[in-house]
């Protein structure tokens, strides 16, 4: 069971209150898994909750986008956004801010505590 073992998402994944999975994909970029249909909402706010909870980073912080909603790099699933907290070292340019929050375009950002809004959305809607 080496493979197993060396499978990037054997370790515990994190769950963020939208109930999505996020793992790390390298230091500097991390991956939320959804699936096919899932809302901008939920991939912003397991974002902010990751941030928030596993990378120790503060409101203000800038969430990114560092790569568009296709295959997840970390379990194979259909439906993955990446996400980073440092631009220049997952090699991307900020891009001019964006109100559309399902386009996912990389470069696109908006900090923390407008990420994690979102999950007072979904609170409303669920």
């Amino acid at each position: 069971c080496a493979l197993i073992a060396s499978m990037p998402h054997a370790v515990q994944a994190f769950r963020s209150f939208s109930g999505l999975e996020v793992n790390p994909v390298n230091a500097a970029v991390f991956e939320v898994v959804g699936d096919p249909g899932t809302h901008g909402r939920e991939y912003w706010c397991a974002a902010a909750n990751y941030s928030l909870q596993e990378l120790n980073a503060g409101w203000d912080a800038v969430i990114f986008i560092a790569r568009k909603r296709g295959v997840s790099e970390t379990t194979g699933r259909k439906s993955a956004v990446q996400f980073t907290l440092d631009a220049d070292a997952a090699g991307i340019t900020p891009a001019k801010p964006t109100i559309s929050i399902n386009w996912f375009r990389p470069g696109d950002h908006i900090n923390i505590q407008q990420a994690n809004s979102y999950c007072q959305d979904l609170r409303e809607f669920n």
